[in-house]
């Protein structure tokens, strides 16, 4: 399901103008699943599955894979409707440079939320 983030983010022509002015690497942690996802000027150059032996990357964001689940519902429940909303109910960790994630945090939540059920680019 992750590897068509690249295809559904790359598709929204508004989404990749928001992110312009982001090239980073970051990790997505779906529970004991590693994800490397490469961005360039807004658009998604790799999303690689890991594992891998050290990863290089910005920041991470990890949460169990049922919290995942959760966001990516059709309807996701409160709490689990927002990267932040998770952040705060101490599911979602987030690691790193989190400077990149939060000057750039309305990208990061629009492009993981294209992974939602019944969206598509």
């Amino acid at each position: 399901m992750i590897e068509a983030l690249k295809q559904r983010v790359n598709d929204d022509a508004g989404l990749v103008r928001r992110g312009k002015f982001l090239t980073t690497t970051f990790l997505l942690e779906v529970g004991p699943t590693p994800w490397l996802i490469q961005i360039f000027e807004g658009k998604i150059v790799s999303v690689t599955r890991g594992p891998f032996v050290m990863p290089s990357s910005a920041f991470a964001l990890r949460a169990p894979e049922e919290e995942w689940q959760k966001f990516w519902s059709r309807r996701p429940p409160p709490g689990s409707n927002d990267l932040l909303a998770m952040v705060r109910r101490r599911v979602l960790k987030t690691e790193g440079n989190l400077q990149i994630f939060m000057a750039h945090l309305r990208y990061f939540k629009e492009a993981l939320a294209k992974l939602r059920a019944g969206v598509s680019a």
